[in-house]
């Protein structure tokens, strides 16, 4: 265990498999790929509702039918229900690369030509499949699709350009099709019967009669490069989609027989699927540019516009930063987007507008990535001062001026700031004051100006006297602002450091430090400035001193990015050889090291310190890491850390569940087995002294215990009409063939009471020990661990544990029977010890006061009339007190604090 661990990525919508869309009842689901996982979205709102397992190899075809989900990675299928692996087909030796559901079987077709049947339901009886064609030897499949009304038959075409009609049933061919010499890349059924569509590699689509082997219609897509996908029109308009390598989406009317409308900047890659919804105008795509769109046809003119859409980065990002109280992630690529994520709910992520790109871009008939900016290299972000005005600056590559974003709107600002010099340098680096009014640019040249975010105009520019007419001699690698307005930080290329008046903008100081300088960072709260050179060590300065403090070295290449905690005490780093350490800022050391696979390229840690954000080489996604010792206290910082060492460790998954086990259950096991004491002992030392620590149940949870009566009676639902008790007066009685009476209301209710009285008896006098609460209860009083019996009562939902607890409860109170032979009464007084211990310890506290409460309910006569749990309820109370006055006096002393302050005046 490390003191990061992997959590989950974000950023990820679809990959370069196609997708699989399913309709379940009046709403349409679609499955994608992103790499070794897959997703479900529900096409109304484009809204995640499902993440799959975290598999070992990544996905290379999928199919999907109602719950269940089919996944080919390497040369297994993977059947999830839900997200649940409910098995594994394993019979191909080569990578499987086509998924057709066909009926009740799904077909799978690997690279050497392998055809296999499987039967989905009943997976578990019988996981071999039914049926196996193997196709000729210079036949290499490369799609395959079911034409509508052919019973039992398929088509595939091939990379060699042939079409072969097979029977799954007989595993028979059928008729293999004249073919087209040419690659053949996707196939689609269309709604005429015997028509199908199919693309090839060539950028022709041929519109082909199956039944009769004749061409219908040829058509040729403008742009080079392969037809990756097609789709047909269902909803009476004859019209054919397609899409291209070029990222271009083509509308093809059939009557007419000729181009109606293209989309030209549908995707910045390769189109991967296309499918029109049935019976309505809309058209969904994915492409690799990691992005899923739906078009709609409702304008005048025919043309599809966009109607919503989900997209991430589709090139790595290069830097990134936590917003929002780390509730959200700043993020700028290589694609030229900058980009906000939402660390809580995908829903709330969005790309930051840059003003009209779409329009401009047909205006002057560009593609969009050259319109955009260009990609950004550096930025910061003030939010103090979201509401204002603009509150983002960023210096993007190679470009002399810098933008201000608009973060309350997601949008770009209305300033461009301009550095005054007559040498137009780029901007290299950038600051924005702990104030939120002005921001500092840094430029290649030497050049550092300030300009007030307001108003977009200079402030004046900072200059070196010895360096004639700049502030550095080389370029300006970055700048920083304390949190006073004070001063000014800035660092040259050549390894001189400067300390400048903010205000009067004239040098106080500057060192020099003898390499090269990479990057700097300045935490403002604690002063303290560091520095990353060439000779691949990070050393910390303190700026008012002007001494260096500290010094680290670990790192074997090339330092990519560093940042410190946000109470100052860690300062991060991480490097293209891969690892990511911590250094421990006050004891001067390292105390944890990992490696992943793929080096890290920049990181961010949120300002509560609970999560950290790393990207990394050739990934698009933004990866975040857990720490594990956010609640532990500093002395056990050693027990997370590897100090020196340095281990490996994997990317975080997109599901953060690594794969699916069969075993898993939702129901508790029941286990006598003791755990071990050195897991308990640590689980208590992490607690904060005199604090309590909550259940993290849900808030209905617990406050469902305490008002279960008011719950029912409110749901209980309205009684029928009674039957009336006495027959009418025209109907005294009803005979019988024998001529008896049969109706006496007096006796049957008689017998109805005696009988529900004695089903009570028995009921009292039931043995209860089979119960789990009962036996997890037993067995964690004999191990004196109740941890596994919280866990067990926090699954049960509050309607469950009222009934258990109801079911000890004691009718009877003048039996004769013994009260140390009752058994409701030896387990009534080991759910008092239970509440005792978990009261001493302070472990769930809102979920114990609620399980008292309840308790005490519906058992407090019987421990009244009880000694023996009249002197446990005694214990109770007590430790019950002493826990709430600590508690009360630290409430008493915030509340002192806060009605001090709120009468302050500053």
């Amino acid at each position: 265990m490390g003191i990061f661990e992997p959590f989950r990525a974000i950023g990820y919508i679809t990959s370069t498999v196609p997708f699989s869309v399913q309709r379940l009842g009046t709403e349409t689901f679609v499955t994608v790929s992103v790499g070794k996982s897959w997703q479900i979205y529900n096409c109304a709102k484009l809204s995640l509702v499902l993440v799959g397992p975290q598999l070992s190899n990544k996905i290379r075809a999928l199919a999907s039918y109602r719950d269940y989900t089919f996944a080919a990675y390497g040369n297994r299928i993977g059947v999830f229900k839900r997200a649940h692996q409910v098995a594994t087909w394993i019979r191909h030796e080569t990578k499987v690369n086509l998924l057709l559901l066909f009926g009740e079987h799904i077909l799978s077709v690997d690279v050497k030509g392998n055809v296999f049947i499987w039967a989905f339901k009943g997976t578990d009886e019988n996981p071999a499949p039914v049926g196996h064609i193997l196709l000729d030897g210079e036949f290499t499949p490369s799609c395959i699709m079911h034409p509508d009304t052919y019973l039992n038959k398929v088509i595939l075409g091939s990379q060699d350009g042939s079409l072969q009609l097979w029977n799954i049933s007989t595993k028979k061919k059928l008729y293999e099709f004249k073919g087209w010499k040419t690659s053949i890349s996707c196939c689609v059924s269309s709604p005429a019967l015997d028509v199908i569509a199919v693309g090839c590699a060539d950028g022709k689509i041929h519109v082909h009669n199956i039944r009769f082997d004749e061409e219908l219609v040829t058509f040729s897509q403008s742009t080079r490069g392969a037809v990756t996908a097609l789709s047909f029109r269902t909803d009476g308009q004859p019209l054919l989609a397609s899409g291209g390598s070029s990222g271009v989406i083509s509308i093809w009317n059939l009557e007419k027989r000729r181009l109606q409308s293209v989309i030209r900047d549908a995707h910045d890659s390769s189109v991967i699927s296309l499918h029109f919804f049935a019976n309505e105008p809309v058209l969904m795509s994915t492409s690799a540019d990691n992005s899923i769109k739906m078009w709609i046809f409702d304008t005048t003119g025919g043309d599809p516009r966009l109607l919503r859409f989900r997209s991430g980065h589709s090139a790595p990002p290069l830097c990134i930063r936590f917003y929002a109280n780390g509730r959200h992630i700043l993020s700028a690529g290589q694609d030229r987007a900058f980009r906000l994520f939402s660390v809580i709910q995908d829903q709330q992520s969005r790309e930051l507008s840059q003003r009209h790109v779409t329009k401009r871009a047909k205006k002057l008939k560009l593609k969009e990535e050259e319109i955009k900016l260009k990609p950004v290299i550096a930025f910061d972000v003030a939010e103090i001062r979201e509401r204002d005005w603009s509150n983002v600056v960023t210096c993007h590559r190679d470009t002399p001026h810098a933008y201000v974003w608009r973060l309350q709107n997601f949008v770009l600002g209305e300033h461009i700031l301009t550095p005054s010099t007559d040498i137009k340098a780029p901007i290299k680096a950038c600051a924005i004051s702990s104030c939120g009014n002005f921001a500092i640019l840094g430029t290649a040249g030497g050049w550092i100006e300030k300009f007030n975010l307001q108003s977009g105009l200079s402030r004046g520019s900072y200059v070196d006297v010895s360096e004639k007419s700049s502030a550095h001699s080389g370029e300006v690698v970055g700048v920083a602002c304390d949190s006073t307005n004070s001063l000014l930080i800035s660092a040259g290329y050549n390894g001189d450091i400067k300390v400048w008046s903010f205000k009067g903008r004239e040098l106080k100081s500057k060192w020099e430090i003898g390499y090269t300088v990479v990057k700097i960072i300045y935490h403002r709260s604690n002063g303290l400035l560091a520095t990353v050179t060439d000779d691949l060590v990070i050393r910390m300065f303190d700026v008012v001193a002007l001494k260096l403090v500290r010094k680290f070295e670990g790192h074997t290449d090339r330092i990519t990015d560093i940042c410190f905690s946000e109470d100052g005490k860690w300062l991060l780093s991480c490097s293209m050889d891969g690892t990511l350490r911590i250094w421990d800022v006050i004891l001067a050391r390292q105390i944890d090291a990992i490696r992943v696979d793929v080096p890290i390229t920049a990181l961010s840690m949120s300002p509560n310190m609970d999560v950290l954000a790393t990207t990394h080489v050739d990934q698009n996604g933004v990866y975040l890491w857990v720490n594990q010792t956010m609640f532990s206290g500093p002395t056990h910082i050693d027990s997370y850390g590897s100090g020196k060492e340095v281990v490996n460790v994997k990317l975080p998954s997109i599901s953060s569940v690594e794969g699916s086990k069969d075993d898993v259950s939702d129901k508790p096991a029941l286990s006598n087995s003791q755990p071990e004491a050195i897991t308990h002992v640590t689980l208590l030392d992490q607690q904060i002294p005199d604090l309590v620590t909550l259940s993290l149940l849900p808030k209905s949870q617990w406050q469902s215990l305490i008002n279960l009566d008011i719950i029912k009676a409110r749901n209980k639902p309205i009684e029928p009409p009674k039957k009336p008790e006495k027959a009418p007066f025209f109907l005294p009685s009803i005979p019988s063939l024998s001529g008896e009476i049969l109706f006496k209301a007096s006796e049957t209710t008689n017998d109805k009471a005696i009988q529900a009285d004695q089903l009570d008896k028995s009921t009292r006098n039931t043995d209860f020990s089979f119960s789990p609460f009962v036996q997890f209860l037993k067995s964690s009083a004999e191990t004196k661990n109740f941890e596994a019996y919280t866990d067990y009562l926090k699954s049960l939902s509050p309607s469950t544990l009222d009934m258990e607890l109801r079911m000890l409860q004691i009718i009877d109170d003048d039996d004769d029977q013994e009260p140390e032979k009752r058994p409701e009464l030896l387990v009534l007084e080991l759910i008092l010890e239970y509440l005792i211990h978990e009261i001493s310890c302070r472990n769930n506290f809102e979920f114990i006061q609620a399980l008292i409460r309840l308790f005490l309910k519906i058992h407090g006569e019987t421990i009244r009339r009880q000694s023996k749990l009249q002197t446990k309820a005694q214990k109770l109370l007590e430790a019950q007190s002493a826990v709430w006055q600590k508690l009360d006096g630290l409430f008493q002393n915030t509340r002192c604090m806060v009605t001090f302050l709120s009468n302050s005046q500053f």
